[in-house]
């Protein structure tokens, strides 16, 4: 072969060679990539063509599905979408998903690893695949209480759990939205996500105010407080009376710390000052404790940590190296001092359940399109901030709460309740109406104490010396409590 024929076959060689790389290249090495880019349209054809499956609440779907014409054969629909959007989140043919709907959207379209042998099964015998189900922890009773609750209030959110096993029993925000609207790729879908936007809508009805909304948790976070002075050995007795002086004023200022009204606070006992929410004392304890031991204790109670429901949930604040003005302010749920309604229903949880926190979670198991169990979450312990005693002493301070103090609004017949409220200031110059707050735990004749609330109610309508977490916040707590319980008439 002469020379330039040579150099002509081994150039052509070597084009095979190259496509010969190429070719295992992308069918070994980037086929999964492939296979699951969003821009393959293919991917979304298959995702919906095969009927997706549901998310359950007390034994029913809350979700659903309808045939469509064109290239996706299913979409999604909704049972009280709006109700339920901050549990179930969205799936959408042309915006995707978020919260449960992707979080678990390999068991809901049933292309998760564990349905494998389930699929195979299904292929030999013929039968069409199906997605599996999400079975929660939700109480369908109190999630509507707790959405009617906040609907007659403005904007909000409330959270209950189940404070022995972290289950949460009601996930509730407003405004919300129905995902059933954009679930589509309609122009009419398009119209509604469009409204959605916070751009477009200000009150961001997308928002999950319940996991991803912090706010300055005013005066419940003096049960934190509280908590801090029992296990630090400040105080040993709900009773003992506090170093406390009236007026107090807040250290390296020149600025009183001022307390609502005219209430006894003058070195009041601790079940006092819980009582009737005196800023003096619970200001004064943070600082007597300091920064590091009140940030020692509000990490024991989940701030600063981001929380997986498994949908995930804002981290809550509690600075440290603050100046001592601001420990003290911190130390009554001011300054920067900031909290989820999840982070605040876990302190609830917490002292009610005798010191233990139980970690938060929503999913309770995963289930084939023949209901065999794929997953079941069992409930995990996820910190101890108090001692048994201690806890029960804050029971006891928080039971006065309700029954003599500030929280009589949340008082049930029967059922022994307890509970804090807040008034927590916000804007520039605290410009803007106060958030109203109330947390609280409900105890049965039998010691058990089924269920742990934290509500709060974003009210801009209201007047505002009418905005108390007693008027507002607490009333949606005590009909959650009573939805949970079976006392809701």
């Amino acid at each position: 072969m002469n020379k330039p024929l040579r150099r002509i076959a081994i150039f052509c060689g070597l084009l095979v060679l190259t496509l010969l790389i190429r070719d295992n290249w992308l069918q070994y090495l980037k086929a999964d990539d492939l296979r699951t880019d969003t821009a393959n349209r293919r991917v979304a054809i298959e995702r919906y063509a095969t009927p997706r499956g549901d998310i359950i609440v007390d034994g029913k779907a809350i979700t659903g599905h309808t045939t469509t014409s064109g290239d996706f054969k299913y979409k999604r629909t909704y049972k009280d979408g709006a109700m339920w959007a901050p549990v179930t989140g969205f799936v959408s043919q042309s915006y995707g998903a978020n919260q449960l709907e992707n979080l678990e959207d390999g068991i809901l379209t049933g292309n998760d690893d564990r349905l494998f042998f389930r699929n195979t099964l299904d292929m030999i015998t013929g039968k069409a695949k199906e997605g599996g189900n999400v079975v929660t922890t939700l109480n369908a009773a109190a999630q509507k209480a707790a959405y009617e609750g906040l609907a007659k209030r403005g904007k909000g959110a409330v959270v209950a759990l189940e404070p022995s096993t972290g289950k949460i029993l009601a996930l509730a925000s407003y405004p919300s939205y129905d995902p059933g609207t954009i679930a589509g790729g309609s122009d009419s879908d398009a119209a509604a996500w469009k409204k959605l936007d916070k751009k477009n809508n200000p009150d961001d009805p997308m928002l999950n105010r319940a996991l991803r909304e912090v706010y300055p948790p005013g005066s419940t976070f003096k049960v934190l407080t509280a908590a801090a002075a029992l296990q630090n050995g400040l105080y040993d007795d709900a009773d003992e009376k506090t170093k406390s002086p009236l007026p107090w004023t807040l250290p390296g200022t020149v600025t009183p710390l001022k307390n609502e009204g005219n209430i006894p606070c003058e070195n009041a006992t601790m079940r006092v000052a819980l009582q009737w929410s005196c800023n003096t004392v619970f200001g004064k304890i943070g600082y007597d404790l300091g920064n590091d031991k009140m940030l020692e204790e509000a990490k024991k109670f989940g701030f600063t940590e981001e929380q997986f429901t498994p949908v995930r949930s804002s981290a809550s604040v509690f600075s440290d190296d603050m100046a001592d003005s601001e420990v003290a302010l911190s130390s009554i749920g001011q300054f920067n001092t900031a909290a989820t309604p999840l982070q605040m229903a876990m302190v609830a949880s917490a002292v009610a359940n005798d010191g233990k926190l139980m970690k938060p979670y929503m999913v309770d198991e995963l289930q084939a399109s023949n209901l065999d169990v794929i997953e079941k979450n069992d409930p995990t312990e996820y910190s101890q901030p108090l001692s048994a005693d201690n806890a029960q002493i804050l029971q006891s301070m928080m039971e006065t709460v309700v029954k003599d103090g500030t929280g009589k609004t949340a008082q049930i017949d029967g059922v022994t309740v307890g509970g804090k409220t807040g008034t927590a200031q916000h804007g520039e110059n605290n410009s803007k109406n106060p958030y109203a707050w109330f947390i609280s735990y409900a105890k049965l004749a039998d010691g058990s104490k089924p269920v742990a609330v934290a509500v709060v109610v974003e009210d801009e309508s209201a007047v505002r010396e009418n905005i108390s977490g007693s008027g507002l916040a607490a009333p949606i707590a005590k009909s959650v409590m009573e939805a949970v319980i079976g006392t809701k008439k």
